[in-house]
């Protein structure tokens, strides 16, 4: 795997675990016993908490971009353990 491929790979891998964290924990104004200001919408939050929410999608993407590190660079599941990915099997030619 080279740095680049690396790279794009946990950056996928973070933005989507950021949409999984970014729903735990909040709470909206009315929730949260404040009186809602004009110009937000309804459902936005009180106080988001991002740098929590940044941190623990940091390290959770790590463990899981390691994961898949390893089933790449050290083969630990190949294409054979799949059971219904199809096998290759080269034609005989007929003689």
């Amino acid at each position: 795997m080279s740095l680049a491929f690396g790279i794009a790979i946990y950056f996928v891998i973070w933005w989507i675990t950021l949409f999984a964290v970014l729903p735990f924990g909040v709470r909206m104004s009315e929730e949260a016993g404040k009186t809602r200001h004009d110009g937000f919408a309804e459902s936005a939050p009180d106080k988001p908490k991002m740098l929590p929410k940044i941190l623990a999608t940091t390290i959770l993407s790590g463990i899981v971009f390691a994961g898949i590190y390893a089933i790449m660079v050290h083969h630990v599941i190949t294409l054979d353990d799949i059971p219904f990915f199809p096998r290759y099997e080269p034609v005989q030619e007929a003689r």
